[in-house]
């Protein structure tokens, strides 16, 4: 079973003002020195086109996938397999800025496991719900808090 993030509108509106500034960095050279030469040309497109494409890639291409022994995270190139049995707790959290995330909206899910580098993960399923439930019937045994700020 696979979930998909949520998206709110000021992450959207985040991610695109990032673009437009790498944009900004990497065009403005070009009206500053009137260039039309086709290598500088050349070189900044492809700057900019890789810069804007990890960031859309690590930023829309993210999903939370069940598999039959462990759940996979995935965002980009990064990815956690975390076993169902290292689960220990799962708690709501709108602290979106610190830790490890995978994640495009505030109102997000922090899961704690053991053997995770920076103690938890931090996710933001569409349908939150139905992904507890899933998780929980996988490890009935995982600790779920209410608030965890």
């Amino acid at each position: 079973m696979e979930f998909k993030p949520k998206i709110d509108k000021k992450f959207l509106l985040f991610i695109g003002s990032c673009m437009f500034v790498i944009g900004i960095g990497t065009w403005w050279p070009l009206f500053l020195e009137g260039g039309t030469d086709w290598p500088v040309i050349l070189t900044l497109t492809i700057v900019f086109l890789f810069s804007v494409g990890v960031i859309a890639w690590c930023s829309f291409a993210v999903r939370y996938v069940f598999h039959p022994d462990y759940l996979l995270v995935k965002g980009g190139p990064f990815r956690s397999e975390i076993p169902y049995e290292n689960i220990t707790t799962i708690g709501t959290t709108r602290d979106i800025y610190t830790g490890y995330r995978l994640l495009s909206s505030v109102d997000a899910l922090e899961l704690f496991y053991t053997h995770a580098l920076l103690g938890s993960v931090k996710i933001s399923p569409q349908d939150k719900d139905s992904f507890l439930q899933e998780l929980l019937d996988r490890n009935p045994s995982i600790k779920v808090l209410e608030t965890n700020k």
